[in-house]
């Protein structure tokens, strides 16, 4: 009995992980040839990192980021609009992180080979479609010298990116992602921590905005972290993209004027960008919600299930979530199609939700309204925006995407210690 894992990124290796927890036999197979920590910034929900913490990984986290304290809203002219604790600050039993991304994909590719040998991981083949058979999935596999080969397991999930081929040949008059005319350049600059030292800000609005937090502790000697951060403009999405690549470098001059506004007493935003030593550019795209990732013994997972729009902090969380809600649906159900569809019918509502939500409605969005009133410019932001209406609007979003205090304390363990599969 075997899971195959079509692709080799967070979800994947989350999903690795957790059969291997459990004891039920799997394979990853990735595109790449060489696992490499590529990548900047991102933000895990202490929902997801409950998970990863019971996966056993609680003493390396630190390793790859820090937990992170608060987070912010600020104008365009650096004035405060709305702060929020996060993780265990705000009360969760959990703590919230900022880490490198690259550095916790390696941390879970390293602990993959681990536990579960060199060969558990195969790099270098690129999944380009699916069969299924009678108590049977299959899945093809290229390399880049167009050599092809498949494999048979009980089961296989796709979790082979927003340009998902296990996707694509379950939705093959699916349009590409959808782009929606913002384009995003992402940095890591070694700086001084900045508020709390271990604070999210989001400054601007709807078309100029610019979000960065730390992802390191300042290093003893010089006071210096490694400081994240993402500038976002807003484009005519009728223009043409490049596809998004995160190891595709950008020239700063493309967006840099903007942001040189970006300057406060306990900021400077141009600073910070000049700083990096590399600058990677994509479009913010997304995908719309499917109907059914499942077709017989093959389901998608993470960004190759429900992409979204990068806000929220979720994107990352809700592929470690799949792979949790898979294993548990192993565990009741076995490596059939009814673990799959028990799955599926427990995270494609939340996620599609998700999606729709982070179009239109994200956590930044009270940024956009105090924009729209008052030109991000006032005395008291009590006469632009109540306070009542910032926390409504903060924790309709948690609730929504399912990661409310309450609710996230509250919520037994999705596999509980100790389980195995028989």
């Amino acid at each position: 009995m075997t899971v195959l894992i079509a692709g080799g990124g967070i979800s994947g290796l989350a999903l690795a992980l957790s059969c291997h927890q459990v004891g039920i036999p799997f394979q990853v197979y990735e595109a790449a040839s060489q696992m490499r920590p590529l990548g900047v910034g991102i933000n895990l929900q202490p929902s997801a990192v409950r998970e990863l913490f019971d996966l056993g990984l609680k003493d390396r986290f630190d390793e790859v980021g820090i937990p992170l304290k608060d987070y912010g809203l600020y104008t365009k002219r650096g004035l405060h609009v709305w702060t929020e604790p996060r993780g265990l600050d705000a009360g969760y039993d959990w703590p919230a992180y900022s880490v490198h991304r690259g550095r916790l994909h390696m941390l879970l590719y390293e602990e993959v080979i681990q536990r579960a040998g060199p060969d558990a991981v195969q790099t270098g083949w690129r999944a380009t479609g699916f069969d299924n058979t009678k108590g049977a999935a299959t899945l093809h596999l290229e390399n880049r010298a167009g050599e092809s080969r498949s494999v048979t397991g009980d089961v296989l999930v796709g979790a082979d990116g927003i340009h998902s081929a296990i996707r694509r040949q379950m939705q093959p008059l699916e349009d590409e992602p959808q782009w929606g005319g913002a384009m995003l350049w992402r940095g890591i600059t070694q700086a001084k921590p900045f508020l709390s030292g271990a604070s999210m800000a989001l400054i601007g609005h709807d078309g100029l905005r610019f979000v960065t937090y730390p992802i390191s502790p300042p290093d003893p000697d010089t006071g210096l972290a490694t400081i994240n951060w993402i500038c976002n403009l807003q484009f005519d999405p009728a223009e043409s993209f490049r596809k998004e690549d995160y190891s595709r470098a950008a020239n700063i001059d493309d967006f840099l004027p903007a942001f040189e506004q970006i300057r406060f007493d306990w900021l400077d935003a141009p600073a910070l960008i000049r700083g990096a030593n590399e600058v990677f550019e994509y479009p913010m795209v997304d995908r719309d919600p499917l109907e059914s990732w499942t077709v017989g013994r093959t389901t998608l997972m993470g960004d190759a299930a429900h992409a979204a729009y990068p806000v929220g902090s979720n994107g990352a969380g809700a592929g470690i979530t799949d792979a949790r809600k898979l294993v548990a649906g192993f565990l009741t159900h076995g490596l059939t199609s009814g673990a799959l569809l028990a799955y599926e019918a427990e995270m494609l509502p939340i996620t599609s939700k998700i999606i729709l939500m982070n179009r239109s409605a994200g956590p930044d969005k009270i940024l956009d309204l105090v924009e729209q009133r008052c030109g991000g410019q006032f005395d008291r932001i009590e006469d632009v925006i109540p306070h009542a209406e910032m926390a409504e609007h903060a924790a309709t979003y948690k609730r929504i995407a399912g990661f409310g205090i309450e609710e996230t304390n509250a919520r037994p363990p999705i596999i509980a210690a100790g389980r195995r599969f028989n």
